[in-house]
């Protein structure tokens, strides 16, 4: 997990919303990523989502079945999805996303027995600390935005 704050202090530097996230398997990291939605432009470009892609590359396959993906957040409907398609084994993130989490949160998608293929789930991993880079991080937008007025 310590890994996936790195990867979400990047993120805040890039001035992107901090959430980080890394896929290991073996005890090598093979894939990794932060949250590049403004900078790409591109709504897909989740922490979770730039890992998964970046281990099935080195890899050469979609099935990353002996992975775990270690993340700061809760994944969202998208990530959890994606997750649930690329076989992860096991989902470790850090702090719960009331507003928008798949995985505890609002659904169950990581071991929704509906769908074909379940992920063992521990969530709270460095939680606080995850947490903080978030609140610190929106904090910081709210406080740029004080004052300014609509013009």
């Amino acid at each position: 997990m310590a890994r996936a704050l790195a990867e979400a202090r990047a993120a805040n530097r890039e001035a992107e919303v901090p959430v980080g996230a890394v896929v290991v398997s073996g005890g090598s990291v093979v894939g990794r990523g932060h949250n590049l939605r403004e900078a790409l432009g591109d709504p897909t470009s989740h922490a979770e989502i730039l890992a998964i892609r970046e281990a099935a590359r080195k890899r050469a396959s979609w099935r990353l079945d002996d992975c775990t993906l270690y993340v700061t957040l809760e994944p969202c409907v998208m990530c959890a999805g994606a997750i649930v398609q690329a076989r992860v084994k096991r989902l470790v993130f850090g702090c719960p996303d009331p507003k928008g989490g798949a995985v505890r949160s609002l659904y169950q998608v990581c071991d929704d027995p509906r769908l074909n293929h379940r992920v063992a789930v521990t969530e709270g991993v460095l939680g606080e600390r995850c947490a903080g880079l978030l609140k610190q991080f929106f904090a910081g937008l709210r406080g740029s935005d004080a004052g300014g007025g609509s013009g």
